[in-house]
């Protein structure tokens, strides 16, 4: 347990910090599970809207520090590729 002032405060802003990147991870899920509903109907337009939507989310993830770089990179790269891949197989 804390005994400082110090890592008192310490402590509490910690769980903070953990509550607010909990929300916003769960907000950044939330925009995901968006577009692979979106794929999942086939249709093209909405998924490449609900990405478009999902990208600010994804990237403001990366400059708060609760998803690394590459990985919100790897993410939406394959999103592209699959909502692009949808278009090509419709026409």
């Amino acid at each position: 347990m804390a005994n400082t002032a110090q890592s008192k405060k310490r402590a509490r802003q910690s769980e903070t910090r953990y509550a607010v990147n909990k929300a916003r991870r769960s907000r950044i899920r939330t925009f995901l599970r968006k577009v692979e509903e979106a794929l999942a109907s086939g249709n093209q337009d909405a998924a490449a809207l609900a990405l478009k939507t999902a990208q600010p989310e994804l990237a403001r993830g990366v400059s708060k520090g609760v998803l690394h770089k590459n990985t919100v990179s790897r993410k939406i790269s394959r999103l592209a590729h699959r909502v692009k891949t949808l278009a090509v197989a419709a026409a």
